[in-house]
């Protein structure tokens, strides 16, 4: 995965390979899976774990792979901002 950040003054590319996806989950704090956990309706709080969120990243692992080089976030402002997000 690819994360480009462009603005005026600054211009930054991060390569993030997928393998790490499930080590990053693993590193979210608690209180951060908390927090996300108070803005989810009721009945589908309960589903937001750690546990669930490991689960469903290597799940999609092998459609990840194969969707290489697609790009889900592209967002410009008006300012210059460019954002891009890339597998």
């Amino acid at each position: 995965m690819k994360i480009i950040i462009r603005t005026e003054g600054l211009s930054l590319r991060v390569p993030v390979p997928l393998r790490m996806a499930g080590f990053l989950i693993k590193r979210i704090p608690q209180s951060a899976i908390n927090k996300m956990c108070s803005d989810i309706p009721g009945p589908y709080a309960c589903l937001a774990t750690r546990e669930n969120l490991i689960t469903i990243v290597e799940e999609c692992m092998d459609v990840l792979r194969e969707n290489k080089g697609l790009e889900i976030v592209h967002v410009e402002a008006k300012d210059g901002t460019f954002v891009s997000i890339r597998l």
